[in-house]
């Protein structure tokens, strides 16, 4: 079972470092009027990078959210990559003040991953699901059912990160990767999967539960 290697710190590093040097270089020319705008932006990038610790929900076919973010859409909708069927489609818009670290949304292991290059359309646009940017991962569980979770690159976002492999068996809420600045997290769930959760909702990846799998 794959563990959670919270590798946000690597991920995070180069931001971090070059933010600070570039607050201690604009710092030490003394232009107040550069030097706080800039020293603002550095609090905003360590801000940005955080990763909080999460209480993950105990419990058979819980499936929390991959995402921090406000629930943008529910509803049926065919799932083409993957399952080749209809399944119920839960969309998260992540803003660029949400976390923005992905968590597995439950057991199982990772059956396929499928990266697509795209244009940068405001995530929280319909259009954004199918041409932006992405990375999608079919998930089942140990009792046959399939779900899949997709990063989704936005307006600002152009790096999507994943740190799991195709054949990895994973645990509910754990990291799996992040999307760097503004971003979209889309779910599709079985048919008959018993929903916990409304339109404008704000959830939390990892504790917060979408739903529970027949």
């Amino acid at each position: 079972m794959a563990q959670d290697p919270s590798p946000v710190a690597r991920e995070r590093l180069p931001f971090l470092i070059g933010a600070t040097v570039l607050t201690v270089a604009v710092a030490f020319l003394k232009v107040v009027w550069l030097t706080v705008p800039i020293a603002v932006l550095a609090l905003l990038v360590f801000w940005f990078f955080r990763d909080p610790k999460r209480v993950i929900p105990a419990g058979e076919r819980l499936i929390v959210s991959p995402a921090d973010g406000r629930i943008i859409e529910i509803g049926e909708a065919e799932e083409e990559r993957f399952l080749k069927d209809r399944a119920i489609k839960v969309g998260i818009f992540l803003n660029l003040f949400d976390v923005h670290v992905n968590r597995i949304p439950c057991e199982g292991r990772i059956r396929s991953i499928q990266y697509q290059h795209g244009t940068f359309l405001a995530a929280n646009k319909d259009l954004a699901s199918t041409q932006n940017e992405q990375n999608a991962l079919l998930l089942e569980t140990a009792s046959g059912a399939k779900l899949v979770f997709v990063q989704v690159a936005g307006l600002v976002a152009r790096r999507i990160v994943c740190w799991v492999k195709e054949g990895d068996a994973v645990e509910r809420g754990v990291r799996f990767g992040m999307i760097r600045f503004g971003s979209r997290t889309d779910l599709f769930l079985p048919l008959g999967t018993e929903l916990k959760v409304r339109l404008g909702q704000k959830v939390k990846g990892g504790s917060s539960i979408i739903g529970v799998l027949k």
